[in-house]
């Protein structure tokens, strides 16, 4: 499994599972049809891998004060998410970072500079924005009762502009 194959099954499992089964749960207590539950479930996978790559963009192109934690903070943690490992595939020096999990000093500098100089980011939030529609795609084929699906259609294409 390659680095970029690891990251999203990661990013499965650590956001996009919760809001998966989050959404199949409401769909099953509606008592709604196995393929209600699948679309919803299906809906929650998108909206939360959207979620997610945008939070992991964030943490390049935010502040603090705005997103809630450090700068960089999943560097600092040793972590190469999406725009990283994107970054790397134009800058193979990228690598050796990760390799090391950025624990030299300057390493979070370095590659924080080489990931806002490369198209890791532009790339990362265009998989947001694909992830986002096919949400909203499916939101629009659940029941709108009081305009509820009309909502879940707007939330998943707000992911890609949210700050925070």
């Amino acid at each position: 499994m390659t680095q970029w194959e690891q990251y999203l099954q990661k990013t499965f499992r650590k956001t996009a599972s919760l809001f998966a089964n989050t959404c199949k749960s409401v769909a099953l207590l509606a008592e709604g049809t196995a393929d209600l539950q699948w679309r919803a479930s299906e809906y929650g996978r998108h909206l939360g891998m959207a979620f997610q790559l945008i939070d992991d963009v964030l943490d390049f192109i935010s502040s603090a004060d705005i997103v809630g934690k450090p700068v960089s903070a999943d560097l600092r943690l040793g972590l190469a998410t999406g725009p990283v490992i994107l970054a790397a595939q134009q800058y193979p020096e990228l690598n050796i970072l990760m390799a090391r999990k950025f624990s030299e000093r300057g390493d979070v500098d370095r590659a924080r500079n080489i990931v806002l100089n490369s198209d890791g980011i532009t790339r990362t939030r265009k998989l947001a924005q694909q992830h986002s529609q096919d949400a909203a795609r499916l939101a629009a084929t659940l029941p709108n009762g009081e305009g509820a699906a009309d909502v879940l259609v707007d939330f998943a294409l707000s992911q890609i502009d949210r700050q925070s």
